[in-house]
């Protein structure tokens, strides 16, 4: 399902993706659709080759926020008197990449090659696709978390433990392995905030 374009980034595979809403799209997302710890595709400008990235953060945009003067119109008359008014407000969400799919079907996990431009489309990935890019000679790859772990983001551990529930929906054949990764994510939870 698309959930919007890319409107800016704060690095390399850091990304700001603006969602779509109601009069942008036939059929704009819920919020479930871009929930924290979604796995997301940002379109590149060669077919068939695509960025994987991760939802890990929320920003609601309201420039209208602090401005408690009064108005000359409510938001009802608006569209009738200025139909050709901007809505300026928008939901944000962070988009970091974890890798990247090739046109010949191969993934590269970990920092990405290529960057995504301005206006890239941004879809959810499905069950499908985030299987192949996780299964890498019929074995379950997480490359990516250590350059997750990296940010030094506190949510980062929440993220992965979401990451770790998703997988073992996924790969119910890798239980034992994603159970021991779960345990440790836990624990580091846990144990972080308390110094």
């Amino acid at each position: 399902m698309r959930l919007g374009k890319i409107v800016k980034s704060n690095s390399h595979n850091d990304y700001v993706c603006q969602i779509d809403g109601p009069g942008d799209v036939p059929e704009h997302p819920a919020a479930e659709d871009y929930a924290f710890g979604t796995f997301a595709r940002i379109s590149l400008e060669e077919p068939g080759r695509h960025l994987v990235g991760l939802i890990y953060s929320t920003i609601l945009m309201n420039p209208e926020f602090g401005t408690l003067g009064p108005r000359l119109s409510s938001a009802a008359e608006l569209e009738i008197f200025s139909p050709d008014y901007l809505n300026e407000q928008a939901t944000l969400v962070g988009v970091f990449a974890i890798g990247q799919v090739n046109p010949d079907g191969s993934v590269t996990q970990g920092v990405p090659k290529l960057a995504a431009s301005v206006n890239a489309v941004v879809d959810t990935l499905d069950k499908e696709h985030i299987r192949s890019f996780h299964q890498q000679a019929n074995s379950l790859s997480l490359a990516y978390m250590p350059l997750l772990l990296a940010q030094g983001d506190p949510l980062v551990s929440h993220l992965l433990l979401t990451v770790v529930d998703h997988m073992m929906d996924i790969f119910p054949e890798h239980q034992r392995q994603l159970s021991v990764i779960r345990s440790n994510l836990a624990w580091k939870v846990s144990v972080t905030p308390a110094g």
